[in-house]
């Protein structure tokens, strides 16, 4: 009696399963397969899955195993012994490219009328435009260095260059940049850009030493452009 038992167990053991791979619960999940080479049909014959594609499970949460499972079809969802776990992919995000700002020289001629050191309609566009081009910059410091030509007293001109850099700063910090943070110095006619290649006099010299009346503004900081 034991032994018919024994073989009515094992049939209907037998008549489960494959009625169960017959009926449509095993379907692939290719979505959860976790290792390389395993095929949905694999998946199928491997382990029981519900409609939806998910393996099923019993009571305890283990995975229900066919009759067709051997370790080389495990799936790490179900046998995370015996498939190593896949290793995530993460991309990286594009690098930051960390450059240094240009030193920006304006005319003193195109901000100020000659021997000023108001600020004309001209020199407050430049200014904005400068300004606008701080965005994206991380800063510490903004110098503003004023420079003349060599046409008068030293005296003057040094005075001069310092009002013209102040005049740069007190526009600077109405467009909201902070006035702790801008530096100004006054160079007169020192390092003059043309040298002593202008050799005239009257106003065709004044003329040729309009590149040595001007504002230097230098920003201390970096700019992070994404690659």
């Amino acid at each position: 009696m034991k032994k018919i038992t024994r073989a009515r167990k094992y049939l209907i053991g037998a008549i489960v399963l494959p009625g169960l791979l017959a009926s449509g619960v095993v379907m692939a999940d290719s979505h959860a397969e976790q290792r390389q080479g395993f095929s949905a049909a694999d998946k199928a014959e491997a382990y029981a899955v519900d409609d939806n594609g998910v393996v099923a499970r019993n009571s305890t949460g283990l995975c229900w195993r066919t009759g067709f499972w051997t370790p080389a079809k495990a799936i790490y969802e179900c046998d995370p012994d015996l498939v190593k776990q896949p290793e995530q992919v993460v991309e990286a995000p594009p690098a930051p490219i960390v450059t240094e700002p240009e030193k920006v020289s304006f005319s003193a001629d195109a901000l100020f009328d000659f021997d000023k050191a108001v600020l004309k309609p001209t020199g407050e566009e430049a200014l904005d435009n400068f300004v606008n081009n701080l965005d994206g910059v991380s800063y510490d410091l903004i110098i503003a260095v004023g420079y003349t030509d060599r046409i008068g007293p030293d005296a003057y001109n040094k005075k001069l260059s310092v009002r013209r850099a102040e005049a740069v700063k007190n526009y600077l910090v109405s467009r909201g940049i902070e006035a702790d943070r801008i530096f100004t110095d006054g160079k007169g006619k020192a390092n003059p850009v043309t040298g002593d290649s202008c050799q005239n006099s009257g106003r065709a010299l004044i003329n040729c030493l309009a590149p040595d009346r001007r504002v230097e503004i230098e920003v201390a900081g970096t700019r992070e452009i994404i690659n």
